[in-house]
């Protein structure tokens, strides 16, 4: 049996922990739990625990538990890769998506955020290793996207995130982070005022803290495997969670 209330304490610690020894106060750091194929009853034993902040990486799954759990005042967060056809149910249902990396996407999330709604938080994907196999803007296009986002209305773009290739020594889990972080501070030095870094994950966040990340995204060490139907395949973008 998964215990999401001690697996939630012991994985808040260690997020304090690795922000105090980066000499960073632990509550620059933000703890967003990847609750893609988890029961609604895990997220209300995490929401119970303190959680507020959940990520989703399927539209239609993330819709339902949003609506299932409204009346918990919940913030989510979509993580997932974006196609077109599925911009206006994210505008209307989400608070956040990390996943921007085309300009068309962040037009048509600005065109269908609805007006009764706040700004749409709003983050580039950074395809910071230069994969193949997975979604973000290249790192040189950056600059030329990040400007055109902040001309959108309804949409306030607050930073940047990326899905590295896995690594396991600390020394290169920190390489990639260290080229988002610069990157940031070169768009923040051009007057954007961004103020999120969306990165690391189960296996690398202490990396991802030691360069800066605001904001880490976990789910298995938190809810443990997956339920996953024969089709539920996790993807490239999706393995590190």
């Amino acid at each position: 049996m998964i215990r999401v209330t001690e697996n939630l304490k012991l994985v808040s610690d260690l997020l304090a922990e690795a922000a105090k020894r980066s000499h960073r106060e632990p509550s620059s750091v933000r703890l967003l739990a990847v609750s893609k194929g988890q029961p609604v009853r895990a997220i209300l034993e995490a929401h119970a625990a303190g959680q507020r902040e959940f990520g989703e990486n399927q539209v239609q799954e993330g819709v339902s538990k949003i609506a299932e759990l409204a009346a918990h005042s919940l913030c989510w967060h979509f993580i997932g890769n974006l196609q077109t056809n599925k911009t206006r149910t994210v505008a209307g249902h989400f608070d956040w998506v990390h996943s921007i990396d085309r300009l068309k996407v962040a037009r048509r999330l600005s065109d269908q955020r609805p007006e009764c709604l706040s700004d749409l938080n709003v983050c580039l994907q950074v395809n910071i290793d230069s994969e193949e196999s997975k979604s973000g803007v290249a790192p040189e296009d950056v600059r030329e996207l990040a400007f055109k986002v902040t001309e959108l209305p309804r949409l306030t773009l607050r930073g940047l995130m990326c899905l590295p290739a896995i690594r396991n020594d600390s020394a290169a889990q920190r390489q990639p982070f260290a080229r988002l972080r610069a990157i940031f501070e070169a768009l923040n030095a051009e007057g954007l005022g961004l103020d999120t870094l969306s990165m690391g994950m189960s296996n690398d966040f202490e990396a991802a803290v030691k360069e800066g990340a605001t904001i880490v995204r976990v789910g298995s060490a938190i809810f443990g495997p997956r339920n996953r139907t024969g089709t539920d395949k996790p993807g490239p973008e999706e393995q590190q969670v």
